[in-house]
């Protein structure tokens, strides 16, 4: 049975829309398939999560020797998530027909296909084809003068040197070195960033905290004084806005620090916290289980209280008119990104979006997501009114399995999974992550880093195999810059930068000793997705092959087509074109049709490429389209 029937969700042919429907939009399906033979009707089995399955008859369309077409046009009137499959059924039996038959379109639910209906009208975002640099301030750059404004700081002057990783008598690490990065620092690179093709930065949190990493909020009304001023962000926000960069900062609204004005642990605030006393104002922002040293907090590290989002107050507080969001969206922001999204509920993540977009109607709220986006436990983060987009952990994932070991097939499972599951607007805008601060550093991950046993030697890890690991990483990018979706580099990723996990991948970015071979094809990078801003923007991916080490897929939007071949097999491959000349889009040069092991081409027709150009008069680029003869 299982080669008998023709059914991918994300052929046109198959079914349209693709991905996410509207509320109320037709759904057309078609199903082909040879047995059994003289079947007596095909029908879809249509099931809302948590309801009872509806079977819709389709329709006979035709026998082709043999080969039967049923087809059936349906409209779903309520957002949610729906299950479906399909039944055939003769005079002997039934047989089903579901996402098991189908291994480029991973399961659904059971051995059913995901249908993702959403009320969202589809809306592309200023953010689409660009791509984005994430900062951690303090470890970037410093400008001009250095702030140093708190007592119990451990100001570093070494900027080349390992950020402290050795926990006290009582086993904490206190995260208080800063090396001195700042607000300004970002503003005198900027550059820099737009040479690597930068459209947006997504800083790490820039609010008053006691840590060096900020992710233990203790005002959100302030910029943290050792990154400077308001004025400062202003200026970064301006300035980069003249080069087409936008500005993206991280919302840390799960929890706050315990040395906070709200919470206020230690006294440091001209305030009552909710530590001090139960008839604090912000007594109810947070979860005690037993007042005051007994309450819920992230990771069950206790400087970081959670709060209680589903507190009037403190929604109120951060969404509000005058509240967090939309004092620091209208002073120009693109966007947030909101930490650890699981742990907020629906309502609060709906309050967060309609609070930015009412300052800003283009503003786009990311939410970090590890998981399925469209059905973590059968909650939604991406329809509804929610999240424009999320962290794409899941291409993280399979892009490096594939770097590593030629698992294309699995990669082109996980990229069909998110096309078919989320709606196109959160797959258009999608984060794609390859490190962050959170995890170790590329070059590390695909490196070979000798024998590791201790945070130690973990402090003094560098990777041995260095143009090795410098070809992974090659490969690796070229997918985070051509599958839908926006890159996310982290920063110094493109310098060649080492580090496993925090602290060791939070070093400062090395000015002045990069690696100018990886710089170099960054650069590439970011000019192609320059150049074809609306085919990797929006441009629908297709797999034209994804087997034994090879992922070769095309982006295609309207009359424009680019082809990607990654070749990691282990020999040279020749991929299939149409008929036609080709120029590589990473080289300017005529493609010569074969791609060699662990190599990349980008094509597309020669007639339809525009190829960079200097003018020596006027010293700029320009660029000279080739039209056909």
């Amino acid at each position: 049975m299982n080669k008998t029937v023709t059914f991918f969700p994300n052929c046109k042919k198959c079914k349209t829309p693709t991905g996410a429907a509207q509320v109320n939009e037709p759904i057309s399906l078609t199903l082909k398939f040879t047995r059994p033979q003289n079947p007596a009707e095909a029908v879809l089995v249509l099931t809302k999560d948590n309801e009872s399955p509806v079977t819709y008859p389709m329709n006979f369309v035709k026998d082709e020797d043999g080969e039967y077409t049923y087809a059936l046009t349906v409209k779903v009137t309520t957002p949610g998530l729906y299950f479906y499959h399909f039944e055939i059924r003769n005079e002997e039996q039934s047989y089903r027909v579901g996402s098991d038959v189908d291994l480029r379109a991973l399961l659904g639910k059971g051995a059913d296909w995901q249908l993702t209906v959403t009320s969202d009208a589809y809306k592309p975002t200023v953010l689409d084809g660009g791509v984005m640099y994430e900062i951690m301030p303090d470890r970037f750059f410093i400008g001009g003068e250095r702030n140093k404004t708190k007592s119990y700081a451990a100001y570093r002057d070494d900027w080349d040197g390992v950020p402290e990783f050795r926990a006290d008598e009582n086993g904490k690490i206190h995260n208080v070195d800063f090396f001195g990065g700042n607000l300004k620092g970002i503003t005198k690179k900027l550059a820099y960033l737009k040479r690597l093709g930068v459209t947006c930065l997504y800083l790490t949190p820039i609010f008053e905290a006691h840590s060096n990493h900020k992710y233990d909020p203790g005002n959100y009304m302030r910029v943290d004084s050792d990154f400077g001023t308001i004025d400062d962000l202003k200026e970064l926000i301006k300035k980069a806005d003249k080069r087409g960069i936008k500005i993206i900062l991280d919302g840390v609204f799960s929890h706050t620090g315990d040395d906070s004005i709200y919470f206020n642990k230690y006294g440091s605030y001209d305030s009552v916290g909710a530590y001090q006393s139960v008839k604090s104002p912000y007594f109810d922002w947070y979860k005690f289980r037993n007042w005051n040293n007994d309450y819920e907090c992230r990771y069950n590290i206790d400087i970081m209280p959670d709060t209680n989002d589903c507190n009037a107050m403190f929604d109120e507080f951060i969404n509000g008119a005058e509240g967090v969001v939309r004092y620091w969206t209208r002073m120009g922001l693109a966007g947030w990104r909101l930490d650890v999204c699981e742990q907020l509920s629906d309502t609060f993540i709906e309050h967060c979006v309609k609070a930015a977009k009412k300052e800003n109607e283009n503003a786009v709220v990311y939410g970090e997501v590890f998981m399925d986006a469209s059905n973590d436990a059968g909650r939604s983060f991406v329809t509804g009114g929610k999240l424009d987009s999320v962290t794409n952990y899941p291409f993280k994932e399979d892009i490096l399995n594939f770097v590593r070991c030629g698992d294309s097939n699995r990669l082109n499972n996980t990229v069909a999974f998110v096309i078919n599951n989320y709606p196109k607007h959160a797959v258009d805008c999608l984060m794609n992550v390859l490190d962050n601060h959170d995890t170790a550093r590329l070059m590390t991950v695909l490196g070979d880093n000798g024998e590791i046993n201790s945070r130690e030697d973990k402090a003094k890890a560098s990777v041995k195999n260095k143009d090795e690991a410098r070809t992974l990483v090659k490969l690796a990018s070229a997918l985070q810059y051509t599958l839908p979706g926006i890159p996310c580099v982290y920063y110094g990723t493109e310098a060649g930068m080492e580090g496993f996990e925090d602290p060791f991948n939070r070093k400062c970015y090395p000015w002045g000793n990069v690696d100018k071979d990886l710089i170099k094809w960054y650069k590439k990078l970011g000019a192609l997705r320059a150049a074809e801003r609306e085919v990797f923007a929006h441009g629908r991916y297709c797999a034209v092959d994804a087997d034994n080490g090879v992922l070769f897929f095309k982006r295609k939007a309207g009359d424009e087509t680019v082809y990607v071949i990654v070749n990691n097999s282990g020999s040279e491959y020749a991929p299939t074109l149409p008929s036609d000349d080709y120029t590589d889009l990473l080289t300017y040069k005529p493609f010569g049709g074969k791609v060699a092991d662990k190599s990349v081409a980008v094509v597309k027709a020669t007639s339809q490429t525009e190829f960079p150009a200097k003018s020596e008069k006027a010293g700029k680029t320009l660029k000279l389209t080739f039209l056909p003869k």
